[in-house]
């Protein structure tokens, strides 16, 4: 793996090697289980873990992302400077570590006793991107003029239906009844992210309706390959610290939704209650609507109030240590098939970000093949 330097990789580690205990593992127990379809769990694939035990190994990189996103940490800010470059040294311990371990059994207790166990107290409760937490009030802060994050849940005010804003983007798109019949694609573009060093790799996209999909990454090493079947996901490539990682949980549903996203006729029956509301990116109105699904939690979908076109999309991942943003901004529409594709989509997350353009798409659905279970990787 290249160094990184913090101002490019803040915040972004979690996504590519990782522990808050120390890496390396039980690989074949972690691949055997990826390959019967069972998430592979922390400590199976991860040594020496204490505290973050019995939970999915992509919701343990979550959590990496949140302690990244709640200190304004990378990687050897908690492990050895020797991690770098070296995958087996995250396994040596360190102060900072125990402690991370202490203040997850402290937050914990919080939220037993205060609030009945409901995370409401996590790591950015008090950290807010800072190593030490603030205790004296910021008088600037307190008169300056009020910040909407417009990624907040609470952005939506009203039970209005939001069927008005997806009658609009549909009609943008190419109109509800050739959105419906739209098949599939496969592209070809480029894919940039921490996992790519920050430039740019050639990508295959895969896509076939209603909720398929399948990202490939010709990465120098080897493949990485992103797949959700319509039932079931999967991730397999040099920055993952398995062979094979069967997706489960929030980020399972996270790949239902970027299939079904692709083709938006889904999108509405996809949730069960719908809100709505209104906020500001960059300065442009947009309309939010927000669905309610049980045992998944919502999803805030944002258009643009002037072309009604979808240019957001924001969850959130329970993880151990609180809920987590997963943010999708979509840009530079083009027509295929006669619908509207977004040829630009950018997806932050506490433990990265990426960026995908695409630059040949063409319509028709892929075969099968394409969405079948990837072979696992090397094993790192």
């Amino acid at each position: 793996m290249n160094f990184i330097p913090k101002s490019t990789f803040l915040r972004g580690v979690g996504t590519v090697i990782v522990s808050l205990a120390s890496l390396l593992s039980a690989g074949a127990q972690a691949g055997q289980a990826g390959q019967t379809g069972r998430p592979q769990m922390s400590e199976q694939a991860f040594k020496d873990i204490r505290v973050l035990k019995g939970i999915p190994v992509d919701e343990f990189m979550d959590t990496m992302g949140m302690f990244a996103a709640s200190l304004g940490y990378c990687c050897t800010d908690c492990h050895v400077k020797e991690a770098v470059g070296n995958i087996s040294a995250f396994a040596q311990a360190t102060p900072k570590i125990n402690t991370a371990r202490g203040m997850i059994a402290m937050v914990n207790t919080l939220n037993r006793n205060s609030f009945a166990g409901a995370r409401k107290v996590t790591c950015y409760t008090c950290h807010r991107g800072s190593e030490a937490p603030e205790t004296i009030p910021d008088l600037a802060l307190q008169y300056s003029a009020p910040y909407e994050n417009p990624d907040s849940p609470d952005v939506v005010n009203s039970n209005a239906s939001p069927q008005p804003l997806f009658d609009k983007y549909l009609q943008a798109i190419g109109g509800a009844q050739r959105v419906a019949a739209f098949p599939g694609f496969t592209a070809k573009g480029t894919y940039t992210g921490y996992e790519t060093g920050m430039g740019p790799v050639p990508l295959e996209v895969y896509a076939k309706a209603p909720n398929q999909r399948t990202l490939v990454l010709k990465m120098p090493e080897e493949d990485a390959v992103r797949v959700f079947d319509g039932t079931n996901g999967y991730l397999v490539g040099p920055e993952r610290p398995v062979p094979l990682t069967t997706l489960a949980g929030p980020n399972l549903f996270g790949a239902r939704l970027d299939a079904i996203v692709t083709f938006p006729a889904g999108i509405q029956k996809e949730f069960t209650q719908w809100r709505s509301g209104s906020t500001s990116i960059n300065d442009r109105s947009v309309k939010v609507a927000q669905g309610t699904k049980p045992g998944t939690g919502s999803v805030n979908f944002y258009f643009d109030e002037e072309t009604g076109l979808l240019v957001r999309t924001v969850r959130w991942n329970d993880t151990a240590v609180g809920a987590v943003p997963v943010e999708t901004n979509f840009d530079d529409y083009r027509a295929v098939g006669g619908v509207k594709v977004p040829f630009k989509m950018k997806q932050i997350w506490t433990g990265g970000n990426s960026t995908i353009e695409l630059t040949e798409v063409k319509p028709g659905a892929p075969d099968a093949a394409r969405f079948a279970r990837p072979a696992p990787g090397k094993q790192r």
